[in-house]
């Protein structure tokens, strides 16, 4: 059980992101409304004196990460459930707050981040005097960085470890990034206007914490690297790549490559560890997840996007994105 250390308004640190302010209140919907706009619907309420209750957020948009300054000034308990198309990376500038996400429990200090993941189950106590930035990430960006990174499509939903060490050399690293995007943000003038350093910056954020934050894809992307694959499977790749749209089969891909149906299967399956035809489906795969995500309800249906990528029989297609993206393509269409 955590004890709760509250800290009176005289002591409060400095505000970060002064400058950005999203709102300020201290009343209990009006400030349960405001973070969701932000962030996701969620559960909030006051576990102590209701008179205490004196939000403040402050918050910055770079590319695809958000960079955010939210101090309650209560006790309170925040139930989002899943957070489903995000990962929040949540650092204590002071106090101390409970996390659990699904069956992982933290207590997060200035020296423990928390980490949830989106398709497990949130449940949060911040204590008084417990401001905290947060880091938010674009559920697709973290998994189109990983893919990149793997060289192939994920087979399952990224789940990392909840607490993240601080203390850590590269968890050090990672927070001085933060520390210099939540900096330059206080100038109008400053790294944040400039588009390929704040992707740079993104980037190694994104990087760092796949590559050294422990998750179920960790093992996979700090093992020895397979050899380069040979020019005729790399060229394949690209041609099923660029004529994903079109209907191709394996001799068509054989021809563009020059070689034979047989040998192109061959080299499939010793380098890529599938047929070009299943790669096929992969990319179509993700093609029809971007388009759900970016398409408008009252516009397109499931059934469209699926039949224009070739998935004709809609049980299957549910399946397979189900099994690929941990949720229904409808509620990808819905949610985006």
């Amino acid at each position: 059980m955590i004890r709760w250390q509250a800290v009176g308004v005289g002591d409060r640190m400095e505000v970060l992101l002064g400058n950005r302010p999203v709102f300020a209140s201290s009343d209990l919907d009006e400030v349960r409304d405001e973070v969701a706009r932000v962030f996701c619907p969620h559960r909030l309420d006051l576990t102590g004196a209701a008179s205490l209750l004196s939000a403040r957020f402050n918050s910055v948009q770079l590319g695809s990460v958000r960079i955010s300054y939210l101090d309650y000034g209560a006790d309170v308990h925040i139930e989002p459930g899943d957070l489903d198309t995000f990962f929040l990376v949540m650092i204590p500038l002071a106090g101390r707050s409970l996390i659990r996400c699904g069956d992982q429990e933290v207590v997060s200090t200035p020296t423990t981040a928390a980490l949830p993941s989106p398709t497990r189950h949130l449940d949060m106590r911040w204590a008084a005097g417990n401001p905290q930035l947060l880091v938010k990430f674009e559920r697709a960006a973290v998994e189109r960085s990983l893919e990149q990174m793997l060289g192939e499509p994920l087979d399952r939903p990224v789940v990392f470890d909840l607490g993240v060490d601080l203390t850590a050399g590269w968890a050090r690293a990672w927070r001085g990034m933060t520390d210099l995007i939540v900096g330059e943000a206080e100038y109008d003038d400053g790294l944040v206007t400039q588009p390929l350093a704040i992707a740079h910056l993104e980037n190694g954020l994104l990087t760092s914490l796949l590559t050294m934050q422990p998750s179920n894809y960790r093992e996979r992307l700090v093992a020895p690297r397979t050899p380069v694959l040979p020019k005729v499977v790399r060229r394949a790749l690209e041609f099923i790549d660029q004529h994903a749209h079109l209907p191709i089969t394996t001799e068509d891909v054989a021809r563009a490559v020059a070689v034979s149906g047989r040998s192109l299967q061959e080299g499939f399956r010793a380098h890529v560890g599938r047929t070009p035809m299943a790669q096929l489906r992969e990319v179509r795969l993700a093609r029809a997840h971007e388009e759900l995500a970016a398409g408008d309800p009252a516009r397109c249906t499931v059934t469209s996007v699926a039949a224009r990528w070739g998935f004709l029989h809609q049980g299957r297609f549910a399946a397979l994105y189900r099994r690929r993206y941990d949720r229904h393509p409808s509620e990808t269409l819905r949610r985006g």
